[in-house]
């Protein structure tokens, strides 16, 4: 390649413009990418994906964003919470149809999100995981119970987040009382098995292309079973095995994701895959291992955002 031609490629690469959707440039996670794209020589626009709005046409699909048009983008990174998974998403979508490399595609997130199709895409790739039940009537209790192995269980509301909706039923009739609780309550929920050697810990890996770039264990508090940051679980550092590297990832290539935080169970029968996020935080895990994660998914994107290319598109 002409000499002139690599630098004209290589200004091209440090003059990117990126655009994260978060909606508060304040998190420690949004901050953190800002910094890193900003200390690298991109623009970074943070734009709220609630605030903006959409022209759909066949020609020239477009954002608007309080009264400006958003264009000339060559990446965007997703921070989208779940309470505005469908939204959020559909921004996303306009963004992809508009040319702009998404870090994680509309379609990866939404099987993410949704906890019952993301254990079913995992089963179907053959990835560790708790034997889990699902089921609709109050009537069938008995049964699933006995499908998941019996009390004690792990009872999970599909729509929580950070723990909330998680309770640890440890005998069988505390089981049947929440489980008809719940329904009762027209809520959808899912039985897993109690993986009681984990020991109220579990490893979150953080997965970046092919490759798990960070992991930390998270530990329950004492007499807490759940080990989210948010519910007072303390983080460090860990060494993982080959096998759960490989799981990771196999979890994160399963539902189309390009950053991904994977949270993995130490059982008697190996990693098993508890969830994938498609919007892992930044803070307890770059803490943790003293990582500068933010600055590894810049330069995941000065590496990929030229492809335009999206693993996923056209199946939308």
């Amino acid at each position: 390649m002409p000499e002139e031609s690599m630098l004209h490629n290589l200004v091209k690469v440090l003059t990117m413009k990126i655009g994260i959707l978060s909606r508060n440039k304040n998190l420690y996670s949004t901050r953190r990418l800002i910094e890193a794209a900003e200390a690298r020589g991109h623009e970074v626009k943070v734009v709220d994906a609630l605030r903006c709005y959409m022209n759909i046409n066949s020609e020239q699909p477009e954002i608007h964003y309080r009264g400006e048009n958003l264009k000339g983008f060559d990446a965007i990174i997703p921070r989208i919470g779940a309470s505005v998974t469908f939204y959020g998403c559909s921004v996303l979508r306009q963004f992809e149809m508009m040319g702009v490399y998404p870090v994680n595609e509309s379609v990866a997130i939404s099987r993410s999100r949704d906890k019952l199709r993301s254990l079913q895409l995992l089963s179907r790739k053959g990835v560790g995981m708790p034997v889990t039940g699902f089921a609709s009537k109050p009537d069938d209790v008995k049964d699933l119970l006995e499908m998941v192995g019996g009390a004690p269980v792990v009872i999970k509301l599909l729509e929580g987040t950070q723990g909330i909706g998680v309770v640890l039923a440890e005998t069988r009739k505390a089981a049947e009382s929440v489980i008809e609780a719940f329904m009762g309550l027209k809520a959808n929920i899912m039985v897993q098995e109690y993986i009681k050697e984990a020991g109220g810990a579990d490893i979150r890996c953080f997965v970046l292309g092919d490759k798990v770039i960070a992991a930390m264990k998270r530990q329950a508090q004492e007499g807490e079973f759940r080990s989210n940051l948010h519910r007072g679980g303390s983080a460090t550092l860990v060494r993982i095995t080959p096998e759960e590297r490989k799981t990771a990832v196999a979890a994160a290539k399963s539902m189309g994701l390009n950053v991904a935080g994977v949270d993995l169970l130490r059982s008697s029968r190996g990693p098993l895959v508890m969830e994938v996020n498609s919007s892992p935080g930044l803070e307890g895990i770059e803490i943790a291992t003293g990582k500068d994660i933010a600055g590894m998914v810049i330069d995941f994107i000065e590496k990929n955002a030229s492809s335009k290319g999206t693993a996923t598109r056209g199946k939308g």
